[in-house]
């Protein structure tokens, strides 16, 4: 696999840092989730359970092994500095500033280990007006805007149905990891990396600020492209109360769909672009959708090549063929099912390793390893 015999040091929480390690460990990373005495890592608690292990944790933590470490014990700390000399990554996702006052912050930790990559991920990174702020998702969705443009049908904020702060981190910062280690085969050192997921989701919205860096402006997201503006960049209702959409712009699809619906009048004033002049055709297909079920507008859609697709209930979605043949769904020994790994390789592709550490299930194998091969650095693959 492609991160074979690469040593990642985890000391994160929640979903960001998790999520990002995970990831290198499905790609074969060996990776060591460092969790303090106790309670560990707050995923093991959040959401629904199986077997005593909840889906989020599950989907965010297989592959790796876990030790606890009280960091600030003298015995916690010498175990660490130990999994340091030993590792070529670091990632902590402590708030600005702890990482330094428990003894392992990143200019110690790079001056015992040039080579080590070590990346920080916090809500505003480490300078910044906002840096010692507390913030999860939803903050940072907030202060990025995010939360302004997603509009409930009363004009209202509602609330963001995904993490995108906090996977926009996760995949930044993986991005990061992989071009320092990248650089690191020919400079020998490795690297700082300061990730702060508000950083992370501003740099998500490059198709969506034109009226903002031009006219300085907030948008108006029901007039806008990508929020409402387009007849064909659309949720509509059916018949039976479900929900199906229109999902690209281009002119063709325009065409296409209109002149089958008997409309060839309206395509002009789509191509005139998004906008209000647009709702004579957003009110004409409301109605007209309203006029079958679903499963009726699915049977009269196929085969005619138009961006269309129904609204899925993530039930629904999971269970979709177009999953299954991706393999983003996999089941384990127990029957348990895990999120699948989207970068398909073909050479070496991904062996993620359907297993979820318990709380410390490992720790004392890694402290017999660390004793014993402390000048040759030892392998820690889950097993």
């Amino acid at each position: 696999m492609k991160l074979d015999g690469i040593r990642v040091l985890d000391l994160t929480q929640f979903l960001p840092g998790p999520h990002l390690t995970m990831t290198m460990a499905d790609h074969g990373a060996d990776v060591i989730k460092v969790e303090a005495p106790g309670g560990g890592d707050p995923g093991r608690d959040i959401g629904l359970q199986q077997d005593g292990e909840t889906v989020f944790f599950r989907n965010t933590n297989r592959g790796k092994r876990s030790i606890c470490l009280d960091l600030k014990s003298e015995e916690g700390r010498e175990t660490l500095w130990d999994l340091i000399d030993w590792a070529d990554v670091l990632v902590e996702s402590f708030r600005p500033g702890v990482a330094d006052r428990l003894g392992f912050g990143a200019d110690v930790v790079r001056a015992r280990n040039p080579r080590i990559v070590y990346c920080s991920i916090s809500a505003f990174g480490q300078n910044g007006p906002y840096r010692d702020v507390p913030a999860h998702d939803l903050a940072i969705e907030a202060l990025s805007g995010v939360v302004s443009v997603n509009l409930g049908t009363d004009d209202q904020p509602a609330m963001p149905g995904i993490p995108a702060a906090d996977m926009a981190a996760s995949l930044m910062g993986l991005s990061a990891i992989l071009m320092a280690l990248l650089r690191r085969t020919t400079t020998g050192r490795g690297d700082r990396i300061d990730l702060a997921m508000h950083d992370a989701l501003v740099a998500w919205l490059p198709n969506v600020l034109g009226p903002v860096f031009v006219e300085k402006r907030a948008p108006v997201p029901k007039a806008e492209r990508t929020w409402g503006g387009s007849a064909f960049y659309q949720i509509y209702r059916t018949a039976d109360d479900r929900h199906v959409v229109l999902g690209a712009q281009e002119i063709k699809f325009v065409r296409r769909l209109l002149g089958g619906l008997g409309r060839a009048d309206l395509v002009s004033l789509c191509e005139q672009g998004p906008g209000p002049h647009q709702q004579p055709v957003i009110a004409f297909l409301q109605e007209t959708f309203r006029t079958r079920s679903r499963a009726e507008w699915l049977a009269w859609f196929q085969g005619r090549d138009v961006s269309f697709a129904p609204v899925n209930t993530l039930l629904e979605a999971l269970d979709d063929p177009q999953v299954a043949a991706r393999e983003m769904v996999l089941t384990d020994d127990r029957g348990h099912r895990h999120l699948g790994v989207p970068i398909k390789f073909t050479d070496e592709p991904a062996q993620p390793r359907l297993i979820v550490p318990a709380l410390g299930a490992h720790g004392e194998a890694i402290r017999e390893e660390l004793t014993h091969s402390r000048s040759t650095a030892p392998s820690l693959a889950p097993t």
